[in-house]
């Protein structure tokens, strides 16, 4: 994840709860991707190393085992930077220019200079992010298809050119479910919209009372649609099935319920998730230290597999 700030519940529910998951099942390898935050963000870096520190206490308040997973900072590995400079003598420039990302990106950031030759080349260093480690599977969202294919280009390509180094990677797609913020449009800290990890139980809950609801629920009285209200998208994700079908949905459709009646059951079932999230989140955050060792300790166990990979690359290319 890039360093741009806290992490809220989209990075809970689209990532970090699949992340907890993977790491019971394979070796997982899980950064902070500073140098990616300075493709889009290099322009003001004043808060990058606060938000390297929040990144990884939001990862270890939600479960992110650093004993079984390895969690790292991207920068401190040089061996990213140098395997991405040999990947990007091999990379043709139109796979690059290709990228939709990279297209559509340039015409909707309008307040930051993106025409860099960083941020046209960032998904080499994405790939040298992935092949580094040797990586069978990379989880993503659909979008991000595009990016894990010009990687598995770029290993072919090398392994064409010199001999086999690279795995090539595959995609595990992840499903991100739908996940509104507090005014009804996708939760983003562009926004102003979001539920953090880091908010307190108190401060959920006078987030989510005045959340945005169906618009054509003017007065109490009036029955409303939940296919239509970014309260019942969370309840889908927070709020059990029968207890769903069997007092939301039809208090709110004949207005037996009011909105706050229907915030409030939210509440009861999302708050038992998040509370724990917050405390640990409040320990840890009183042991500076202790979360420095802990990437300390994943930046070693990384180095020792990047390096292997970086020296046969270079061996395979006579360099």
């Amino acid at each position: 994840m890039r360093p741009t700030g806290r992490l809220h519940l989209g990075h809970l529910l689209g990532a970090l709860e699949n992340w907890r998951r993977l790491q019971d099942e394979y070796e997982c390898y899980f950064f902070v991707a500073d140098w990616h935050a300075l493709t889009s963000d290099y322009a003001d870096t004043s808060h990058l190393k606060e938000y390297i520190r929040e990144i990884a206490l939001d990862w270890l308040s939600g479960g992110i085992d650093p004993e079984r997973a390895v969690l790292f900072v991207q920068s401190r590995l040089p061996e990213h930077a140098e395997l991405h400079l040999l990947l990007s003598m091999i990379t043709p420039l139109p796979w690059l220019e290709r990228n939709p990302t990279y297209k559509e990106q340039l015409q909707e950031v309008t307040n930051r200079d993106l025409s860099t030759f960083g941020f046209l080349g960032y998904p080499v260093l994405q790939a040298a992010d992935i092949l580094i480690y040797q990586a069978n599977f990379v989880p993503v969202g659909v979008d991000q298809l595009p990016h894990i294919e010009l990687a598995r280009e770029i290993a072919r390509r090398f392994n064409h050119l010199y001999k086999p180094v690279f795995t090539i990677p595959e995609a595990m797609l992840t499903e991100f479910p739908k996940i509104p913020g507090t005014d009804g449009r996708k939760m983003s800290k562009s926004y102003d919209n979001c539920i953090y990890l880091s908010d307190p139980p108190e401060t959920v809950e006078k987030k989510i009372k005045p959340m945005v609801t169906d618009p054509a629920r003017v007065r109490r009285t009036d029955p409303g649609n939940p296919d239509v209200c970014p309260v019942y998208d969370l309840h889908k994700i927070f709020t059990p099935k029968a207890e769903r079908e069997s007092y939301v949905v039809p208090g709110c459709r004949t207005a037996a319920i009011g909105c706050l009646d229907c915030k409030g059951v939210l509440l009861t079932h999302m708050l038992p998730v998040l509370t724990p999230i917050y405390e640990r989140r409040v320990a840890l955050a009183e042991r500076v230290g202790q979360i420095e060792d802990i990437l300390a300790a994943g930046t070693e166990r990384a180095r020792k597999v990047a390096r292997e990979t970086l020296h046969a690359a270079k061996d395979a290319m006579g360099i």
